[in-house]
């Protein structure tokens, strides 16, 4: 009994598939049908345009707030630099006041004072220009004195150290040039 049933009901089945079928042919031969396709078709190209270009803008907008977040962390780091390239050019004074001392015979009462203050200032990205026997370099160096020599330029004496802040000169040595 049931396989007559199953039977009756996949006839059933497959009468209701031929209708919906048939219905499927008859829509698509009307005109209005095939205007309302067609029409179907233009609006989803449309909105197809429009989300393409609302994901143009947002892609846009990413990269442009991409650039702000990267050139503001920029102009930070640089920011912090210049303030901490302003205090170092403060305490060249205080290493001059130490070289002065040190040059008067005053340096074992300062050594270690002086060692930790420099030894600080270096880790942090200050070097110290140290010319004496170097080709003179107007970049590095500042000539206030000339000694006549032969060839080229050369550093003789120093007469105020020259320093650079993280690979630029922050301040050029004092010179006597022979040469």
């Amino acid at each position: 009994m049931t396989d007559q049933h199953d039977e009756n009901r996949d006839d059933a089945a497959a009468a209701e598939a031929a209708d919906v079928v048939a219905q499927a042919e008859a829509a698509l031969a009307s005109d209005a049908s095939t205007q309302r396709v067609e029409g179907d078709i233009a609006e989803l190209t449309k909105l197809a345009a429009e989300r393409d270009e609302y994901l143009d803008t947002l892609r846009r907008l990413q990269a442009d707030f991409d650039n702000y977040r990267k050139r503001t962390l920029k102009q930070q780091t640089e920011t912090l630099e210049r303030a901490a390239e302003s205090l170092v050019m403060k305490l060249l004074e205080v290493l001059d006041t130490i070289d002065l001392a040190r040059s008067h015979g005053e340096g074992d009462a300062i050594e270690p004072v002086a060692a930790k203050f420099t030894e600080v200032l270096e880790k942090e990205g200050l070097e110290r220009i140290d010319p004496v026997g170097t080709p003179f370099d107007p970049n590095e160096h500042e000539a206030v004195a000339h000694e006549p020599g032969d060839g080229d330029p050369e550093v003789v004496g120093v007469m105020r150290a020259g320093y650079r802040w993280k690979g630029r000169v922050l301040r050029p040595a004092m010179v006597t040039v022979k040469g």
